[in-house]
């Protein structure tokens, strides 16, 4: 296949030189490359002179790829790479991958690329599909293809699983449909149309969840509570939590709940973040000790509303850490997030639990009949709530 050099706006897409060879091996000192991408690690000047030297011009002769220096027009200046890999023209479809080097974001340099790659695969190499794949935690580059007019469709097993992430990743796809479709909902004012654009709740919320988990403080009359990421240190002390008679009554914990149990909940609680789904903090006392859990459950049929559930060690009931746990929790939720309403629920009769949520500003709203089952019986749940409104009603007044 013949090399070729595309023309995006303020950006020229062209083959690999020798002389990148210094850029990419800067770029590549980047810790979120070497996160998220398979470069080698440590990246040495040689890797980047055979990536540039060797596997570019050999990728393109042999028609398997395509891999592109992504340019500033004007200058000349590296921004980032973008390109097509494990090209099957017998079955139309190509991969493709990019990353931006660290100097170049915020300029949408990716996107842009993206897109000029796409209309060339599918125009000038006459492909029907391209495939992204990233490593589930990658909200950049998601945000990267749903701007560039990919369709998220799941997840999919990892052959390969990085030593510092997950074994899945998110998949997506783009047809010529599909990018035809972004690019009409694009202007010169917004090129990026859609739920996923700048200043979209999409947008913010990769922006949350593509960072590391963050601690959050709330104040007792005890001292500072953090709220912080589950850490291996916390699995005995949530064994103990979790055998405790009460906390059973009025969960659904499995009975006997073992270590296991608390290593597939810090599992769980990794993915959910990594995943945008939920955010699940230990409650720690002010010296730092365990002192309960509590979580943030995103719904996924509505992406303004939330559900909390939690859960207080039993040496540290009735210290008031929990209302002002969830009080903080919700807050979080609310201005990080974005959400509009932050749900309780409850099986009738957990009057402990009620007292936190009334504690923390929860208006109740009612019992929902034979609303779940509960250890082999379906049960009534009581059900409260604390919204965006409230909590600007409580602050202003």
């Amino acid at each position: 296949m013949e090399s070729t050099e595309l023309a995006a706006g303020d950006l020229l897409l062209r083959p690999w030189r020798p002389e990148d060879a210094a850029a990419v091996h800067r770029a590549c000192q980047d810790p979120d490359i070497q996160r998220w991408t398979r470069v080698p690690r440590p990246y040495r000047i040689s890797d980047a002179e055979q990536f540039v030297g060797r596997y570019a011009p050999a990728a393109w002769t042999a028609g398997t790829g395509a891999p592109f220096a992504v340019c500033d027009a004007a200058t000349g200046e590296l921004l980032g790479s973008c390109g097509l890999i494990d090209i099957a023209t017998a079955v139309g479809s190509a991969d493709i991958g990019y990353w931006t080097a660290p100097w170049a974001r915020g300029r949408a340099v990716a996107v842009h690329a993206v897109r000029a790659v796409a209309r060339w695969a599918f125009t000038d190499l006459g492909l029907r599909r391209l495939v992204w794949l990233a490593e589930i935690g990658n909200h950049a580059s998601r945000l990267v293809a749903l701007r560039a007019g990919f369709r998220i469709e799941g997840k999919l097993r990892l052959a390969e699983r990085h030593p510092e992430g997950f074994d899945e990743g998110w998949v997506g796809t783009l047809l010529p449909a599909d990018l035809a479709a972004a690019d009409a909902a694009a202007d010169s004012d917004a090129p990026f149309a859609g739920p996923a654009a700048p200043g979209t709740l999409v947008a913010r919320r990769a922006a949350v969840f593509g960072r590391p988990q963050p601690t959050l403080f709330a104040a007792t009359g005890a001292g500072e509570l953090r709220l912080r990421p589950m850490e291996e240190r916390d699995l005995d002390a949530i064994v103990i939590a979790c055998r405790d008679a009460t906390t059973l009554r009025w969960t659904t914990l499995p009975k006997p709940y073992g270590r296991s149990d608390a290593e597939g909940f810090l599992r769980y609680g990794r993915a959910a973040w990594a995943e945008g789904r939920a955010a699940c903090f230990v409650i720690a006392d002010p010296d730092d000790a365990y002192a309960g859990t509590i979580d943030l459950r995103l719904s996924p049929a509505d992406p303004l509303n939330a559900d909390v559930g939690f859960m207080t060690a039993p040496h540290a009931r009735g210290r008031g850490y929990q209302p002002a746990a969830l009080a903080a929790l919700a807050a979080w939720g609310f201005t990080g997030l974005g959400l509009a309403r932050v749900e309780w629920a409850a099986n009738v009769g957990n009057t402990a639990s009620r007292r936190v949520a009334e504690k923390a500003g929860f208006v109740f709203e009612g019992t929902r009949r034979a609303a779940l089952t509960h250890r082999g019986d379906r049960i009534d749940v009581w059900v409260a709530a604390l919204t965006a409104a409230d909590l600007a009603a409580r602050r202003n007044g």
